[in-house]
């Protein structure tokens, strides 16, 4: 019987696909990701070389080749690679092994004991970000024993210093991005989301606002405090941050934001949908972006250039009228602001020439939103398809920094996936949470969603 030319495309390429036994996975996988948790990492001081030294001894049994790059004694960063037959440029996996620290008082376990306790694996960088250095692992062991033929090099990167510091992906780009050099990056950053237990969407990273953070530094004249003076720089200070925190620097979507929610108007109830939808009304939207601002952090911040007052520094004894007063701001940009022109503005609605905006040294870089169009995008959609059909995938913009930021500013098209969450779940037991924790099937769809999404683009059809 004849069947047409694209069935039989399709059919060859889904057979090329090799063929994994996740259920036998399974035991290895948690093994891996538990005894990477129990590695003390936290940053400062980091230790990243003790991870290293464990995912060494991993493929040294594989027979898989890395290399190791250290800044500094004990900071150590692992390039595994598997090459391919050089038709396509090669995809980086990343994973950064050093973890916020904790506060031990909090925590009903042992943080880094990976304890399994109903369900889930307890301890401090379970969700940020030693799942995806599991995943990757699993990933390199699966493509070298099932001999996966490949069209890329994958390079698997075990990042230090990600949660502070220029020990990881800095120096790995400025001192060795030959090692790492691709068309195409998977990192940390995304989410599985579901409700009630049921998936509703697949959210893929494609930017992220960028640091930039500044002082506002008040100055006036010291005196005793029994004398009242109308240049007091703690009280110009707190009149210049209480403008700036009424201030709603205007809001501006770009490809990535205006396609998240439109994306989401699709499959939310009638309320939600509205909201979506009607963002871009003029009639609707100051609405709208309020009840965000009450009720949904997250989407309200991805608006626009936000601002956090975070620190408050003045005086030094209770009846010393201070000479300088300092406010820390955290400013996350969006990825095309014109810093120099928000300064300007900000400086316009502070309106005292008593405060002075300081900025500090640059951190991240700012670079354009990987494309939604290509390849890598459209094969991380087919996987949400296969894995969790009755979803939808949208691209995101994430309001944290990751270490993605590097590469995009080099030209890498880089996105951020990530394990399956609850939204209250990851409220209360997400990234630099008091007491982290990851299910134990997020776990395993986290290792299953990067395998697909690597082999969709690398592996020889």
């Amino acid at each position: 019987m004849f069947k047409p030319l694209c069935f039989l495309i399709a059919l060859t390429a889904s057979a090329a696909e090799p063929t994994v036994d996740w259920e036998k996975l399974k035991a290895e996988s948690l093994l891996h990701f538990q005894s990477i948790v129990r590695i003390n990492t936290a940053n400062p001081p980091g230790n990243e070389t003790a991870v290293v030294n464990y995912l060494k001894a991993a493929f040294d049994r594989e027979g898989i080749p890395y290399k190791i790059f250290a800044a500094e004694p004990g900071r150590a960063n692992l390039v595994a690679r598997l090459k391919g037959n050089g038709s396509k440029k090669p995809i980086l996996i990343m994973g950064h092994t050093d973890t916020v620290g904790v506060q031990r008082e909090k925590w009903p376990v042992d943080p880094f004991g990976a304890v399994l306790k109903d369900g889930y694996i307890w301890g401090r960088g379970t969700t940020d970000n030693k799942d995806c250095v599991a995943a990757g692992l699993m990933l390199m062991l699966q493509l070298k024993r099932l001999k996966v033929p490949l069209d890329r090099d994958v390079i698997f990167l075990a990042e230090a210093s990600e949660e502070s510091g220029q020990l990881g992906i800095d120096f790995m780009v400025q001192q060795h991005w030959a090692e790492i050099e691709a068309e195409y990056a998977l990192a940390e950053g995304g989410f599985v989301h579901s409700e009630n237990g049921v998936v509703r969407y697949v959210e893929i990273a494609a930017t992220e606002k960028v640091p930039r953070r500044a002082k506002l530094v008040a100055t006036g004249t010291s005196g005793h405090g029994s004398r009242p003076r109308r240049d007091n720089a703690v009280a110009h200070l707190s009149t210049a941050v209480s403008k700036i925190s009424a201030w709603e620097p205007p809001m501006r979507l770009n490809d990535v934001t205006r396609t998240f929610f439109e994306r989401l108007g699709t499959i939310s109830p009638p309320d939600e949908a509205a909201r979506y939808n009607g963002l871009v009304d003029p009639q609707k939207s100051a609405a709208i972006q309020n009840f965000f601002a009450e009720q949904d952090l997250g989407k309200y911040s991805i608006l626009r250039t936000s601002i956090s007052p975070t620190m408050l520094t003045a005086g030094f004894r209770e009846n010393v009228i201070p000479s300088q007063a300092e406010a820390m701001l955290d400013i996350r940009a969006l990825p095309d602001e014109d810093m120099t022109k928000f300064y300007a503005e900000m400086t316009r609605v502070i309106g005292d020439p008593s405060v002075k905006i300081v900025p500090a040294a640059p951190g991240r870089p700012n670079a354009a939103p990987s494309r939604l169009d290509n390849e890598m995008f459209r094969t991380l959609e087919a996987v949400q398809r296969r894995i969790y059909p009755k979803a939808i995938t949208v691209p995101g913009m994430t309001t944290g920094a990751t270490d993605m930021a590097q590469l995009r500013a080099r030209g890498v098209q880089a996105y951020g996936i990530g394990p399956r969450f609850d939204e209250a779940e990851f409220a209360e037991h997400g990234w630099h949470s008091d007491v982290e924790r990851l299910s134990e099937d997020s776990l395993h769809g986290l290792v299953q969603f990067l395998w697909h999404a690597v082999v969709g683009v690398a592996a020889t059809k």
